[in-house]
């Protein structure tokens, strides 16, 4: 099946972390769920759902021609995709240039409904689900005002991707807690505050992440407790800066912050330690045996997984192959 997108064509275009799994098992029931993929990039089928331009270089024209190719690449991928059993996708934060600058005026999801929808679509029919994840200047809980609003801006604009698509509630838009600014507490707090005063529209797609250095797995539960966020679990994050928790414990404390009717099944993120490289670098390629440790750990908890690696689908194909006999993978419908 080809989904059709647009006529246009396309152009060519440290130190090893502490913490080692830890296999962890329970006898609960589980569903078959899990979602194997990749973020933004495909590196074999010659083109880019990321195209953009600088700002001087503004005209309604580039706009549009580069927002019609950018979808008719991530229709491409997402067939791809679904092709080879990959299930889950993270939607480039570039596919609409500009988006959320003051010089966009257009109407962007109105002027590509039929490309947003038939997207949207495609993903439906196959099982697939879709996340997306703002760049690290997207800071919820700044004290700086001009940094929150242009923070707010960003995520209305990815929500505002997903509601073309169609897409429910358990497309989500993913974030980091943010900075400490000198004080965890207030800066948590500030999280809270500034999460209930979201647009309805972008709150429930919201989802927050354990990062590297700042913000662990703890603090994102507080946060949870305090505003109903659910908690991304990141596997690289979680070896760098813990409080201690075991894999599968931390995973399945992540779990319950999600709510099955409204958010799905939860997310988590994979990657190993690039070798020699700075602390919480990903790696280039999958460590299989580091893989395998992994789906050790989590059983039997059920989530969708994003394979952050350097060589995108590669490593996906190779870890759906290795996690072929786990009766959690879902392949296609």
């Amino acid at each position: 099946m080809l989904l059709r997108v647009s006529s246009l064509p396309f152009r060519q275009g440290g130190t090893a972390c502490a913490h080692p799994f830890q296999q962890v098992y329970t006898s609960a029931l589980h569903l078959s769920l899990m979602r194997i993929g990749y973020p933004c990039v495909n590196t074999g089928i010659g083109c880019t759902s990321a195209r953009t331009f600088r700002l001087k270089s503004w005209s309604e024209e580039r706009f549009l021609s580069t927002v019609a190719e950018n979808l008719r690449c991530l229709a491409l991928i997402l067939e791809y995709n679904a092709a080879h059993d990959l299930l889950f996708f993270r939607v480039t934060s570039d596919l609409v240039p500009f988006a959320s600058h003051p010089v966009n005026t257009l109407d962007w999801p109105e002027i590509f409904a039929d490309e947003c929808a038939g997207i949207g679509n495609f993903v439906q029919d196959h099982g697939m689900r879709i996340s997306m994840h703002p760049d690290q200047f997207t800071l919820l809980n700044s004290p700086d005002e001009g940094v929150t609003r242009r923070s707010v801006a960003e995520l209305m604009y990815h929500a505002a991707v997903l509601d073309a698509m169609g897409l429910d509630t358990t497309a989500k838009v993913q974030v980091h807690v943010g900075g400490v600014y000198g004080d965890r507490p207030t800066a948590m707090a500030r999280f809270i505050e500034r999460h209930r005063a979201l647009p309805t529209g972008v709150k429930r797609r919201l989802v927050v992440e354990n990062d590297d250095r700042l913000y662990p797995v703890d603090d994102c539960l507080t946060l949870h407790q305090g505003c109903g966020v659910p908690v991304v679990f990141d596997t690289l994050h979680h070896e760098c800066r813990s409080s201690g928790e075991e894999v599968g414990k931390a995973l399945a404390a992540c779990a319950r912050t999600w709510d099955p009717r409204k958010d799905g099944v939860p997310m988590a993120d994979y990657s190993s330690q690039a070798p020699g490289a700075r602390r919480g670098r990903h790696a280039a390629t999958l460590d299989e045996a580091h893989f395998a440790a992994f789906l050790a750990a989590s059983r039997p908890q059920d989530f969708d997984l994003m394979l952050e690696i350097k060589d995108k689908e590669q490593s996906a194909l190779r870890a759906l192959a290795l996690a072929a006999g786990d009766p959690r993978v879902r392949t296609r419908l």
